[in-house]
Formats: structure tokens, sequence, C-alpha cells
């Protein structure tokens, strides 16, 4: 890994070897992990839930509007104005490098594969195995004319599978598309695909620049600072989508993912027009039930500016 340099109007996030959130605390390690799974018990979910109405998104929306309908997990499909972006999709059974252990898929994708329009661009946040699906980004390369921006490092995994053409930004970098720019920004997560390449990647969120206004997919992030940053440098989203599970026990979860509780503090801070949730009701990845993150949610978000959208389901953003 080369060094990184710090993308204009963010702080410094690599120390020459490894990435690492800047003056915020750094992801729990292999001990606290282990406390963490030794000391609690995770809340209990039904193993399946059917209850996912699949939809069929068209083929292309040529409006002004936003088309936005979440597919499961952080995987969410944007359509305006003959554009179709795809955020870290995952259609896997287990969010693992292994097909007989890991995080089980708990409910199926809102959009089966076969239905999955033409995609132009599809963005990842980091590489951790619920957002970063290799069989899933391997299907949409082979289908071609798929654009794939990631943060730094994670290029060469994409290419040493054929996944391309493969983009890499670093947080304050851009990339120009045809009718829209990409802003890659910050983040307060961890990245680790095994046991010794922990940090060695970014993780990052993404600012979307469409003529209409902008949308923000937060990708996985803990409540902190670089939210009221996106907002100056760039202003508020007409859109945000914003994570809300994975978040108990706080006291190992808080560095790297937030609570509903906090996704409304984001949101807020964004000022955003609308907002829709994130990360949550498909695979069980902490010690909260599959859908105590949308219980919680509801009991704290405004009224009608802060979507729960089941999968499969989708929302017109004017």
């Amino acid at each position: 890994m080369q060094e990184s340099p710090s993308g204009p109007g963010f702080p410094k996030h690599f120390d020459g070897k490894r990435f690492y959130n800047p003056d915020a605390p750094q992801a729990p390690g292999l001990l606290d992990a282990l406390r963490w799974k030794l000391t609690t018990r995770p809340e209990r979910s039904p193993s399946f839930i059917a209850d996912v109405e699949q939809s069929v998104p068209p083929r292309r929306v040529e409006a002004s509007g936003l088309r936005t309908t979440l597919v499961n997990h952080s995987t969410v499909l944007l359509q305006q104005r003959g554009s179709n972006i795809l955020t870290d999709p995952i259609w896997s059974e287990r969010a693992s490098p292994l097909s007989w252990i890991g995080p089980r898929r708990r409910r199926k994708p809102g959009v089966s594969w076969e239905d999955l329009p033409p995609i132009d661009t599809v963005l990842l946040s980091h590489n951790h195995y619920d957002h970063l699906d290799l069989p899933a980004l391997r299907r949409l390369a082979a289908r071609g004319d798929s654009t794939f921006i990631v943060p730094p490092g994670v290029a060469r995994l994409l290419r040493s599978h054929n996944i391309g053409p493969a983009h890499e930004l670093d947080w304050g970098e851009s990339l120009s598309l045809a009718g829209l720019t990409i802003h890659c920004v910050p983040a307060l997560h961890f990245s680790a695909r095994g046991i010794f390449d922990r940090n060695t990647t970014l993780w990052c969120g993404y600012m979307i620049e469409y003529r209409e206004g902008l949308v923000y997919f937060a990708g996985d992030t803990a409540f902190g600072p670089h939210f009221a940053q996106i907002r100056e440098k760039f202003g508020s989203p007409r859109l945000a989508l914003l994570p809300i599970g994975a978040y108990q026990p706080r006291w190992f979860m808080s560095p790297v993912h937030m609570g509903p509780d906090e996704a409304v503090k984001a949101h807020e801070i964004l000022a955003a027009k609308t907002s829709i949730a994130i990360h949550h009701g498909t695979f069980q990845l902490a010690d909260e039930g599959l859908d105590t993150p949308r219980k919680q949610l509801m009991a704290c978000a405004p009224n009608g500016s802060f979507l729960i959208l089941n999968n499969g389901q989708f929302a017109g953003i004017p």
C-alpha cells in the first residue's frame, strides 16, 4: 500500500501502513470481540421470516424524481434520469467467506437477481462480507457495463476476481460520470476480510451529486463529527441512506455502528429532506434482534421524514 494522501477538506486517516479513524475511537480488537461473545447473549430472532414481497423495478427512470428501492441490508437501487446506481450489493445466503458458517440471511432480497435492471454504477463502502459480496459483484461484472467505485485498497481485490472497471476514491476525492458526480466522504468504521489485513483498506460513504440535488450513502459508520463536516462541504441532501443496525452492545459497537437514536441525530445534523434506514432486517450481526432497530427507530424518528422500508419496497423522492 502506497501512502494515501488526505482528501481535501477532510483530516488525515492513514499512517503509512494502515487506515484509522481520525480524532475518534478505533474499532475494538480481538480480545474485546472475545469478551463480547463470552459475556453477552443475543436477542432471539426467527431463523427466517417469509414476509418479503419482491418488486420489479423498471429498467430505467427518465424523470427527475428519484426512485429508491431497498433490496436488502445496505443494498439500495437508486434510479433517476436514466442512471441506475446500486450500493453495497449482497444476494448471498451468508455474509461470510464460508458457505456453512457466519451470519445467515433471515429475509430474502426484495428484488430477485433476474429482475435487477442494468446497473451503471456500483458503490462499495468497505470490504466487510455483508457489504462486499464477491459472488454478487462477479455476476454484475459478467453482465457488463457497470463501473465499480471503491475506497483505497479495495480495487486490488476486485481486479483479482476480474471485476471492473474499479475506480478508487479517497475521502475528499470525486469522479464525474454521465449526469452526476460521485464524492467520497468520511465514515467511522474499520476494514478486514481476514485475520491479518485489518485496516489495510479504507472505509467510506458517498455523496452522489445529481443536477436535481444530493444523495448521501453513509455506508457503515459510527456517529461522529463527520456528518457536520459533510453538510458543511456539500449542503443538505435531498436523501440520506443511514445505517441503524448492529449496535448492541454499545460498549463494543459504538465506535463502528450507530444506533437508531444516533441515526436520527445524523439525519437532523445533515438536515436531510428524507432519510431511509439501511443495515437492518436481513442479517442479525449483533446482539439486538433482527427487527429491534426498526422498532427503536419508529419510537424516536421524526414523523414522515425518516422512512423504514421493507425489502423490495420503494419510495419516490421528489
